[in-house]
């Protein structure tokens, strides 16, 4: 293995969240679709995420798309999320962030007004609508995962937070849904690590009183994420608007509304009866930047009632780079690396 290799990669983000897109240097893997690959980096090749996760390339707040051949016929290119909590087979700003990423470095040209392909993700085809203006991508619209609600308004008391009410949607993954107001917070940005704090004391609590399976997937591992909402606000027919923020991880507020949060909002709304084909919901983060969730149609899966929907936001690219891997450098596992990396290094 040589000592220095390159990894070329294009930092974008949506809403605020990074996504830190790898175009190239990495080795083609192992697995007859995109999903195999990424359980072969999660189970095999782990290195890579951490890589560009941890110190000193990268913090946690950020995501890694690997850019990969698709295996479907049909998809343009195959995309693999990588995130401090590991591996989630879908993601919307994530989705976002690769549409953008796949136009702005030609594997697909950029053709005025509105264009589609479809991208695939380890949880299969993603529909993309991109509409490019000037030779600017102005806004990508992808779908969304079908989203269900779990359990409806159940309560807990949880040490230090006191009484919660909340419901457990899945949209990529499992979400517990909170009344933001109720736990005393006006979702500003001066919040966020109180937020984090009593959201992890939520998410540990619900964890510790039960698990969680979807009707297809089965056991997808312990509930991860915990959205907190804020007052609706109509702005129009058909039109809500609602302040909202995603937990991610111990410490990790989202800097977006996220995809998924937005997904498992509308999955909810839906239940209650608040939806109709069409209407949409922009979810407003702490720093102001917003999604728009769309839903789409509706059809059930045994006992559930699934919410089909799309979401919209723009991507932004913040930098094109090669990031130098020196495997001198103490702080850098090369070891876990070497069945990834390419031969390329640096100066070839």
């Amino acid at each position: 293995m040589k000592n220095r290799h390159t990894i070329e990669l294009m930092d974008t983000h949506a809403g605020g969240d990074v996504s830190r897109i790898v175009t190239a240097g990495i080795d083609a893997l192992p697995g007859a679709t995109v999903r195999a690959q990424m359980e072969y980096l999660r189970d095999d090749a782990d290195g890579l995420r951490r890589l560009l996760l941890e110190e000193p390339y990268g913090i946690p707040e950020m995501s890694v798309d690997l850019l990969v051949p698709p295996t479907h016929p049909e998809a343009v290119a195959g995309y693999i999320i990588m995130e401090v909590m590991g591996y989630p087979i879908y993601s919307g700003s994530n989705t976002l962030c690769t549409a953008t990423a796949v136009l702005e470095t030609g594997l697909v040209p950029k053709q005025e007004g509105i264009q589609r392909f479809k991208l695939e993700a380890p949880a299969g085809l993603v529909q993309i609508e991109a509409r490019v203006h000037n030779g600017v991508v102005e806004s990508v619209t992808c779908e969304g995962l079908p989203s269900y609600i779990d359990t409806y308004r159940d309560t807990l008391t949880v040490p230090g937070v006191g009484e919660v009410t909340y419901s457990i949607a899945y949209s990529g993954g499992f979400y517990a849904l909170v009344d933001a107001e109720a736990l005393g917070f006006r979702l500003t940005l001066d919040e966020e690590a109180a937020l984090a704090a009593c959201a992890y004391k939520i998410v540990e609590a619900i964890k510790a009183k039960r698990g969680f399976s979807h009707y297809t997937l089965g056991d997808v591992g312990p509930l991860p994420f915990l959205h907190f909402m804020g007052p609706e606000e109509a702005v129009g027919e058909g039109y809500t608007r609602s302040r909202s923020t995603t937990y991610v991880h111990p410490g990790v507020i989202c800097r977006s509304t996220t995809g998924t949060g937005t997904s498992a909002r509308l999955a909810l709304m839906r239940y209650e009866g608040r939806l109709e084909i069409g209407d949409k919901l922009e979810t407003v983060s702490l720093r102001e930047t917003g999604f728009i969730g769309t839903f789409t149609g509706t059809h059930r899966e045994g006992a559930y009632q699934v919410v089909e929907n799309t979401i919209t936001g723009r991507s932004y690219v913040l930098a094109e780079s090669k990031i130098v891997i020196n495997c001198e450098d103490p702080m850098v596992r090369c070891g876990e690396l070497h069945h990834i990396l390419s031969d390329r290094h640096e100066g070839s």
